[in-house]
């Protein structure tokens, strides 16, 4: 029989093949929004509940020494005989960091599961490039490998050059790779992992590393249809199962039995990443290759805070 999972659909070889005119369209109409508030540098840019100097009236508060007088109510002193200050709604900075990865066991599947990164990645990175985010992207796989700092739409063929560039293969280092984005982050911001989480060393140490540290994460656990049905290909009998990223070697008998054990512990796997995520403030998603980039996007990552 073929190698399972095995992916038989071609990697994209243009930035056009990545994000198609249509969806890129749809996504003019979308930003990326953070379940926190995060003070940037730049004004006009991000709005937040903060209230400072900008263009849209919050508040008015007592006038204290000090303050700027040309923020002073003069219509209300002329009234009242008292000084109040006009209080403004702040816009915000955001930056957007998107750590995809590139180990060999991402290059798996139909759908591959590292064909959908490439594809989630671009049309995230769009989003942020498209309101003028900073948005820097991360790949991890036998190492570390950075694009960061990117605004503005003129830098988005840029971004999905480097997207095509990016090659499985490796095990992988997740909690290394998180320690050091940790390390080099600037400011605070929205972070999405792109990633299966199917790591032999585990991936507490690496997400404790972002924990508390600014990022609004959201973990988004991509796999593919084999991975989570098995059995829907007709798979059975005697196999012998070869690790892609270290190639430990494993004789098995797959039965209905099994089948279902294997079910169980992929739920039980899953369901502990999702507590794991959701005791330290960060959100899981798990996500099928089949899934419709289009529905993902605008319906169901909208319900789950990260677009709106």
């Amino acid at each position: 029989m073929p190698d399972f999972g095995t992916p038989t659909e071609p990697r994209p070889a243009r930035v056009d093949e990545l994000l198609g005119s249509e969806l890129m369209s749809k996504l003019d109409q979308v930003d990326v929004m953070s379940r926190k508030i995060f003070a940037g540098k730049l004004q006009g840019e991000r709005r937040s509940k903060k209230r400072g100097i900008s263009v849209e009236f919050a508040d008015y508060r007592h006038y204290a020494h000090g303050d700027d007088l040309r923020f002073i109510d003069w219509n209300i002193y002329a009234r009242l005989d008292k000084l109040f200050l006009k209080m403004f709604l702040e816009e915000e900075d955001l930056s957007l960091i998107i750590a995809i990865d590139t180990s060999a066991s991402m290059h798996w599947g139909n759908p591959s599961k590292f064909v959908f990164n490439q594809r989630l990645a671009m049309a995230l990175g769009y989003i942020g490039l498209s309101n003028h985010n900073r948005v820097s992207l991360y790949a991890f796989g036998d190492e570390l490998r950075p694009l960061p700092s990117l605004r503005g739409k003129r830098r988005l063929r840029e971004m999905g050059a480097w997207l095509l560039e990016l090659t499985p293969g490796g095990p992988g280092n997740f909690n290394d790779a998180m320690r050091s984005i940790a390390l080099g982050r600037q400011g605070k911001g929205v972070m999405v992992i792109l990633s299966d989480f199917m790591f032999k060393d585990g991936y507490e140490k690496g997400l404790r590393y972002l924990a508390g540290g600014g990022y609004d994460t959201y973990c988004m656990q991509v796999l593919s249809p084999e991975e989570i049905d098995p059995g829907r290909n007709g798979l059975a009998g005697d196999l012998r199962l070869t690790d892609v990223e270290d190639e430990d070697v494993a004789e098995v008998t797959v039965s209905a039995a099994l089948l279902k054990r294997y079910k169980q512990n992929l739920d039980g796997y899953c369901g502990k990443l999702r507590e794991f995520c959701v005791r330290r403030g960060m959100m899981h998603v798990t996500i099928d290759t089949k899934t419709d980039l289009d529905t993902l996007l605008l319906d169901y990552l909208r319900k789950r805070g990260l677009l709106r």
